[in-house]
Order: C-alpha cells, then structure tokens, then sequence
C-alpha cells in the first residue's frame, strides 16, 4: 500500500527527516512513535503534500506508483486521508457541504439527501448530536467533538490510507475508545491502511498496532511489534540514547 524509502524532508532549511524507511501493508495498522521533536507530524505532513514540507530526497510510493510531484488533493482522491491534532474550523461549511464537495470532487455522482442520511447514520455511531451535523465545522467545538467530526469524515469518504496524527490528544477515555473502535470497524470492513502516530501507550490499547516503529531525531531507531509499547512503558525513550 505504502512505502516511503529513504525520506528526507526539510522544513525552513532545516533536515527534519533524515532518510526514513517505512511500509504500510493493505489492511495493515502501524504505530508511528517517538519524542517531541523527532519528525513523526513532518513525515505525515510530507505524506499529504503540505507544501511546506520539503522532500529533498528518497521516495513515497502509494500503490506502487510515486505521489512525490502529487498535490495534496491529488493525493486525498487516491485514497490518503490524514486527521489532524489541531482540526481547523471552516466557518460557514458543514460537515455535508464538505463531504459532497469531497465525493463529487472524486467523480462520484452523490445525492445530497441520500448523503444527509448517510451522515446522521454514521453521527449515531460517534454519539454526535445531530443539531452539531447543521453547525460550521469545527467552529466552537470541544477537542473532543473536533475528533469525533475527523473520524466521521473517515467513515463517509472510506479512505484506502488514514493517518492519524495525535488523534488521543485532548480526548477522554471513552471518547478514545469510541474512535479507536470507528477505525478498527473500519479496517475490518475495507482493509483500510491506517498510520497512527502517537506518544500515548493508551491509544494501542484500543487500537492495536500490528506493526511499532520508533523515530528519533529524524530516523528509525526500532521497529517490531507489541513487545516495543510494552518496553516503552517500563523505560521511555532513554533506552534509544
């Protein structure tokens, strides 16, 4: 599905990736983990095409074909959804108004009402109330419902790569285990790919990663599975000095 090799990103001059490898498998969850600092939201933001993200050098492959001279809309219409730590707010947008424009946007012939009742049912699922579906989005929301809108997104455009950027921030108990229970639904359902980048041990207790990769101050330093959460629980990141 994914393979990055080799990865280099600068950001304002200055060499944050410093030549990553990473693959995601069709159906595959993986963990993306590490300290403050150490490059995991720039090779997120590398993945999209945030323009300013730098690749100077290596390879981003998305289906066996390179997305590197990809814009980021280019990217998202092939099936690579990312959710943000710090959601935006689109004022005088709802949530309809930008999934119909997304799946129209697609080529996709979309029937407003049949996509209303779409958005209700999946609504449900995430415990929004449905007089929030009529507000702009993102605009006097919680953290919590921010999060709960992202993953509603996911469920309506059915993404073939989700990238979860800090998605447990901000978020209580039960609504971390709501979202984690959406993805996992959905990775059962479509054999969605999901990127899942963290600092939280308590997240991969309801989403739990079939692959673990730990970057440091730019580079892959570990890479495994379960065994790697657990060792980061009794000894932190101290370990990989």
């Amino acid at each position: 599905m994914l393979n990055i090799k080799k990865l280099k990103v600068k950001v304002e001059e200055k060499e944050i990736l410093k030549g990553v490898d990473l693959e995601i498998k069709s159906g595959e969850v993986v963990a993306l983990m590490g300290p403050n600092g150490s490059g995991k939201s720039s090779l997120a933001n590398a993945l999209i095409g945030n323009p300013k993200y730098e690749v100077t050098s290596g390879e981003i492959l998305f289906e066996g074909k390179s997305i590197l001279e990809m814009k980021p809309e280019e990217r998202a219409k092939l099936g690579i959804l990312m959710s943000f730590q710090y959601p935006l707010a689109i004022p005088g947008v709802t949530v309809r108004e930008l999934l119909l424009t997304s799946l129209r946007g697609r080529g996709l012939t979309v029937s407003a009402l049949d996509l209303k009742n779409q958005i209700a049912k999946e609504g449900e699922k995430l415990h929004i109330e449905p007089a929030m579906l009529n507000r702009s989005l993102n605009e006097g929301f919680s953290g919590g419902e921010k999060k709960k809108f992202e993953i509603l997104q996911m469920r309506v455009l059915r993404p073939k790569l989700l990238v979860l950027d800090e998605v447990d921030s901000g978020l209580d108990i039960d609504a971390l285990a709501l979202i984690a229970t959406n993805v996992k639904e959905m990775v059962e359902e479509t054999r969605m790919s999901v990127l899942v980048i963290t600092h939280y041990q308590r997240l991969l207790k309801y989403l739990e990663p079939d692959k673990v990769v730990i970057l440091k101050t730019g580079e892959v330093v570990d890479e495994g599975g379960r065994e790697i959460v657990d060792k980061l629980e009794v000894e932190g990141y101290k370990s990989y000095e």
